[in-house]
């Protein structure tokens, strides 16, 4: 066994096909299908079931594939580690966000880590919602995850940056009004993430806190339509102060809502001495904590308290 038969591995489960594997690893498809046939014979087991056309992970396959991502990303230190000697000049750092965290506080800070380190490669995914987040980072597939807190997993340490404050954005030109009372939101079209989403469930639960059922128009993970969708009057939307501010023009208002909603936010990462360049993204992330809000920056780790969120 050894790492290239592992990335091999990996590769056909993420590309979805051992053609796409060979392409996205720059190897001819019978020389990548033949390394995996020799690691399952050296295993004794078939790591891949072929249904039709698609090939789907056998349970041996599944028992594989999270030390595999380990031992690759723990090989990937290992060249980081020389590669910081040098002054983090090539590389790559993987980093996971909930959408409605990517424009800010991720932004801002991928933006000053490029500045210090432009030859590290940033790639950026933004899970479905914040279970499939934990889950890439426990599996090691991303080294940094930003999410909401607290993420009920073991072997984790989070580091919260901020209470994020949730508005509303509402069509029509500002009124003038910094803020309304939730009640007022009562039978007006809601446009809103899909369930399941974090932003969908904080809405739901506080609509249902103040005894209102939502009035659901429109659900779409697309943040840049709501902005479109609420201009032309469909509804109105509750987002991250942050996102709302962007999405805000003349034909929309953001106003605050009352009583408060919000949310804990933060990066986590697995309880193992980060690469080079997942520290030099954490010393950023450290540096700028004020811009968000330095009184709630704490270290802790977590610890699993129950079901997912």
């Amino acid at each position: 066994m050894d790492l290239r038969q592992l990335s091999y591995v990996v590769a056909v489960v993420d590309q979805g096909g051992f053609t796409k594997a060979a392409d996205a690893m720059c190897v001819a498809q019978p020389s990548l299908s033949q390394a995996v046939k020799m690691l399952e014979a050296e295993l004794g087991v078939a790591l891949f079931d072929r249904v039709g056309r698609r090939v789907v992970l056998t349970a041996a396959g599944e028992a594989l594939l999270g030390p595999a991502r380990q031992a690759l990303r723990d090989a990937q230190n290992v060249r980081s580690s020389v590669d910081a000697v040098r002054g983090l000049v090539g590389g790559h750092l993987d980093i996971v966000c909930l959408p409605t965290l990517a424009m800010s506080p991720v932004a801002d800070y991928v933006a000053e880590f490029r500045r210090r380190h432009p030859k590290v490669i940033v790639r950026i995914r933004e899970p479905d919602d914040a279970p499939h987040l934990v889950d890439m980072i426990e599996s090691g597939e991303s080294e940094l995850g930003f999410t909401e807190l607290p993420v009920p997993a073991n072997g984790l340490i989070a580091i919260e940056l901020a209470v994020q404050e949730f508005v509303a954005v509402l069509p029509g030109p500002p009124t003038g009004e910094a803020s309304i009372p939730i009640a007022k939101l009562a039978g007006l079209p809601l446009i809103t993430t899909s369930p399941g989403t974090s932003t969908r469930r904080l809405v739901d639960e506080a609509l249902g806190r103040a005894g209102i059922l939502p009035l659901v128009a429109v659900e779409t993970d697309h943040r840049e339509m709501m902005s479109v969708l609420v201009r032309d009057g469909v509804g109105y939307a509750i987002l991250p102060r942050p996102v709302a501010a962007q999405l805000a023009s003349t034909a929309v208002h953001v106003v605050a809502i009352r009583p408060r909603i919000h949310r804990r936010v933060g990066v986590i990462r697995r309880d193992a001495p980060p690469s080079p360049a997942g520290q030099a993204f954490l010393d950023v992330v450290s540096r700028r904590a004020d811009a968000v809000d330095a009184s709630t920056a704490r270290v802790s780790r977590v610890r699993r308290a129950g079901g997912r969120p």
